[in-house]
């Protein structure tokens, strides 16, 4: 079957016409056409950045706040941009509620929550779970717990119900004990041979000492998940998984009037209880003098670098002045820490510091992982910029940093699993209903007054814990030479317990 010609290309064929221009010849026509003209007009001026535009608006519904009859706070956000709904049970109990003979409690018990609950074995919930089309977690921190629950909007009476069980009846069922049992002592055997991990763990150990709850890591010792025992757990759930401490977040595509019914239905027969008393942990003691310590891992290729002391509760009043230190210092890409160990001098892929706060102080730290043979030049560089951001700041770099944080924290609340996880926090650490819209507005009104006062009272030299974990004989001559303060050794097992 033959195809006939265009008449143009025919034409043109037959020597009697030029093509006819194509679309697409056409177009690129008035391309060269447009970019000569652009070309007389002069080339656009790349001199300076275009100047930044307002922030974004950060818009939060209202937060509806609610009761079940038995007295649980249910927090409602209607959200109905995508038919999905996120339901969050937080409760107030975590790691730093263990007791001191049981560290790793809380984390197990949670953990356990959903390897059998009601009349489901472990696979039957996950069955369940995946057939609705939903997602179901629990996790555990220092400061709380949670199970949370992400689910299409027409299949959340099913999945209120398997979640209800996961939270009010866990029935810890003994082979699920000692498969997560073995996992968790696996995953120590582990890391004791992986520098990143063990530096976080000796790091916390040195800040806050063995007796410190925050001195062990969440999930335990070897001593304490060998000795764990499933009464232990149903013994913590019974007495901190209670309506009176809890709350339940609610939000997506639902109304108040249409969810509180399913909620009503799934947790509305949770026993009512007393108020649960608690203890948040003591605040640790400051460090007095800088002191070293290494970890020897021979013929590690990286350091693992931490740098840092005790630092603050996140009820502290200068939380946006460190916010805003903490951005400039090692909390972004551009940060002074990251520029200088990464970008100028290559010791890093990245280096950064954060302050972590909890409802006690929890550390101050700055870190990365270094060429072995560069650890004594990239901790003389971590403390350069270390004492220097006591120092005052510019406006310019002030600036800079407050719009970073500005034009950022929209993002942070783009889906409804990213908005019901800062309403946690609002709720773990009892922020008020405003905190967030009026976020951006408390940052810009931070002055280099205000952070160069925090940076003075929060980072202080004099008294850092410098913990290094990396192959010792290499690395030991070169930061002995530092003089950074008296150095000690600590073994893997005495980090990793």
């Amino acid at each position: 079957m033959s195809v006939p010609l265009r008449r143009g290309r025919l034409q043109a064929a037959q020597g009697r016409l030029k093509p006819a221009p194509t679309p697409i010849l056409a177009a690129l026509v008035a391309v060269l056409i447009g970019s000569a003209t652009a070309f007389t007009q002069g080339a656009p001026d790349r001199s300076t950045a275009p100047a930044l535009g307002s922030a974004p608006q950060l818009k939060i519904p209202p937060i509806q706040k609610r009761a079940l009859s038995n007295g649980l706070p249910v927090w409602i956000v209607e959200a109905p941009e995508v038919p999905l709904a996120q339901v969050n049970l937080v409760v107030y109990a975590g790691s730093s509620d263990d007791p001191a003979d049981a560290y790793g409690l809380a984390s197990f018990t949670a953990a356990m929550l959903d390897e059998g609950a009601g009349a489901r074995s472990a696979l039957e919930i996950a069955d369940e779970v995946e057939f609705l089309g939903a997602g179901l977690s629990t996790t555990s921190s220092f400061d709380s717990s949670a199970v949370r629950l992400n689910v299409p909007v027409r299949q959340l009476r099913p999945a209120l119900a398997v979640m209800a069980d996961v939270v009010l009846r866990p029935t810890f069922p003994p082979p699920e004990v000692e498969r997560l049992r073995q996992e968790r002592l696996t995953a120590l055997l582990q890391a004791k041979d992986d520098a990143a991990s063990v530096v976080p763990l000796a790091f916390a150990r040195v800040v806050f000492g063995p007796m410190h709850r925050y001195g062990t890591a969440a999930s335990g010792t070897s001593a304490t998940l060998k000795a764990m025992t499933a009464a232990q757990m149903q013994a913590f759930h019974a007495a901190r998984y209670r309506p009176s401490n809890a709350t339940l977040i609610v939000a997506g595509e639902i109304t108040a009037t249409g969810v509180l019914p399913l909620l009503e239905e799934a947790f509305g027969k949770w026993p009512m209880s007393a108020p649960v008393a608690r203890t948040p942990a003591a605040n640790a003691p400051q460090l007095t003098t800088s002191q070293v310590t290494l970890v020897d891992m021979p013929s590690a290729e990286q350091s693992q670098v931490r740098i840092g002391h005790v630092g603050v509760p996140r009820s502290t009043p200068d939380y946006f002045p460190l916010v805003v230190l903490n951005t400039i210092l090692g909390g972004s890409f551009t940060s002074r820490l990251n520029q200088n160990l990464r970008e100028e001098h290559g010791y890093s892929y990245g280096a950064s510091s954060r302050f972590d706060m909890r409802l006690s102080a929890g550390a101050f730290q700055a870190g990365a992982g270094v060429q072995s043979d560069k650890t004594s030049e990239a901790l003389a560089e971590f403390f350069k910029e270390l004492k220097g951001i006591r120092q005052p700041i510019s406006e310019a770099e002030l600036a800079k940093a407050k719009n970073y944080i500005a034009l950022s924290f929209p993002s942070e609340f783009e889906t409804i699993t990213d908005l019901t996880s800062h309403l946690e926090e609002m709720a773990i650490y009892k922020l008020p209903d405003t905190y967030f819209t009026q976020y951006i507005a408390n940052v810009q009104a931070v002055t280099a007054a205000a952070v160069q006062k925090a940076a003075a009272t929060h980072v202080q030299p004099e008294k850092f814990a410098v913990v290094v974990v990396g192959d010792r004989k290499r690395i030991e001559p070169g930061i002995q030479a530092l003089k950074l303060g008296a150095l000690r050794a600590m073994s893997v097992d005495e980090a990793v317990p």
